[in-house]
């Protein structure tokens, strides 16, 4: 299956970007809800550039950061999917599955389930052995989307996050794994 394929689940749909979803994403990057868990709030100059390095990600790997659409609600509501970690960490390289949800959109399941169609990607289509996800140690909603998703913590792999710096209170990450042998077991 190419980048361009859409993954569709049983509401959301997976699918590449396109030029409207900009100002939406520049929207939902703006809302201080939304990146509480990140360095700053992103302007829409960061925005577009964000979107332009998750194109060329699906350009150079074939996979990537999709569009999220809930048909019949919404066009987009934020984005998931698989892409190369950017950093050096004891875990890295690797492949993360990551998500950024619009705040109307939070707490209907539509993360968990998108994720899970990223990870069914990743396992199947892209025969990957393990995916990671990690977030600050104090974002529990992220924390349970892994935890539904089956993704498995050791607390000794957790780690200093190096986006943030030293005595950040957000640079303490959790790291959680995923192995294709266990996509569907638990830990």
């Amino acid at each position: 299956m190419s980048a361009s394929a859409t993954l569709s689940g049983r509401r959301v749909c997976l699918r590449r970007w396109r030029n409207e979803d900009r100002a939406a994403f520049a929207v939902m990057n703006s809302d201080a809800r939304v990146m509480e868990f990140f360095r700053s709030r992103l302007s829409r100059v960061d925005s577009d550039a964000m979107v332009d390095r998750i194109q060329k990600h699906f350009s150079e790997h074939d996979f990537g950061l999709w569009s999220i659409e809930v048909p019949g609600v919404a066009p987009f509501i934020g984005f998931a999917g698989l892409t190369w970690a950017r950093f050096s960490a004891h875990f890295t390289p690797c492949v993360e599955v990551g998500w950024r949800l619009a705040f109307e959109h939070w707490g209907h399941g539509y993360a968990t389930e998108a994720a899970g169609l990223a990870l069914g990607h990743g396992f199947g289509a892209l025969a990957l052995s393990e995916v990671v996800s990690f977030t600050s140690a104090t974002n529990h909603r992220s924390r349970a989307v892994m935890e539904r998703l089956g993704m498995c913590r050791d607390p000794a792999e957790d780690f200093d996050y190096p986006g943030f710096p030293e005595n950040h209170p957000l640079r303490g990450h959790v790291l959680y794994r995923l192995g294709s042998d266990s996509y569907f077991g638990a830990c």
